[in-house]
C-alpha cells in the first residue's frame, strides 16, 4: 500500500512540475494536511464521550443486560459457541460499539471475542470455526445506528446538517449487516 500512496504522490509532482501546477500542488498538499489535524482533534472528542458511555454501560451493567436482551438472537447466529461463552459478552460489547459508530472501540472487542472462540475451537487451530468467520463477516458488515465518527469528520469539515446521513447509514448498514450474516450462514452450510 505504501508503494501505491508514494506513486501517487511521485506522479502528482511530475505532473505538476510539467503543467507548471507546483505551487498549486504545495499549497494543497499545505492545507489538506492542516484540515487532517483539524479533523482528528475534532475526532478525539466524540470518541472520548462515546467510549466513555461505552464504558459507563459496561461498568453499570448495562452490556449484560444488553447481551442478555440479544442473547436469543446470538444462540440462532451463533449456535455453535458454548453455553455461557465469554465470547458472546465480547460480541455484544463489539455489536454495541459497532452501533454506536465506534469502529475503533469495536476493534478491541472484535478482537477478544476471536480469542474466546479461538479457545472453544475443536478444529486445528488453523481453521476458522464458523462461529469466527460469522463475527467477521457481521463486523465488515459494520451496522450502525448512530454513525458518530462519520458525523464527527463532517461537523469538523464544516458540513451544515451533518444529521441527514443517519437514516441512509442505518438503512444500508442494516441490509448489509443482515446480508452478511445470512450469506455467512449459506456458505457455512456449503463449506
Amino acid at each position: 500500500m505504501n508503494i501505491i500512496w508514494l506513486s501517487l504522490i511521485i506522479i502528482s509532482f511530475i505532473f505538476a512540475a510539467i503543467n507548471g501546477r507546483m505551487e498549486e500542488v504545495v499549497n494543497a498538499m499545505l492545507k489538506t494536511s492542516q484540515s487532517a489535524v483539524m479533523v482528528a482533534f475534532s475526532l478525539i472528542g466524540i470518541m472520548a464521550f462515546w467510549l466513555g458511555i461505552v464504558k459507563i454501560a459496561q461498568k453499570s451493567g448495562l452490556i449484560d443486560l444488553f447481551s442478555k436482551a440479544i442473547d436469543p438472537v446470538m444462540k440462532i447466529i451463533f449456535k455453535d459457541t458454548k453455553k455461557n461463552s465469554q465470547a458472546y459478552s465480547n460480541i455484544a460489547l463489539n455489536f454495541s460499539a459497532n452501533a454506536l459508530g465506534l469502529a475503533n472501540a469495536a476493534t478491541p472487542f472484535g478482537i477478544k471475542a476471536m480469542q474466546d472462540l479461538q479457545k472453544e475451537n475443536p478444529n486445528d487451530k488453523k481453521v476458522a470455526t464458523n462461529a469466527m468467520c460469522t463475527l467477521l463477516a457481521m463486523n465488515t458488515a459494520g451496522f450502525q445506528l448512530v454513525p458518530a465518527s462519520v458525523l464527527a469528520i463532517l461537523i469538523a469539515s464544516g458540513a451544515t446538517n451533518a444529521a441527514e446521513i443517519i437514516l441512509p447509514t442505518l438503512i444500508v448498514t442494516s441490509i448489509s449487516f443482515v446480508s452478511a450474516i445470512l450469506i455467512s450462514k449459506i456458505l457455512e452450510r456449503v463449506f
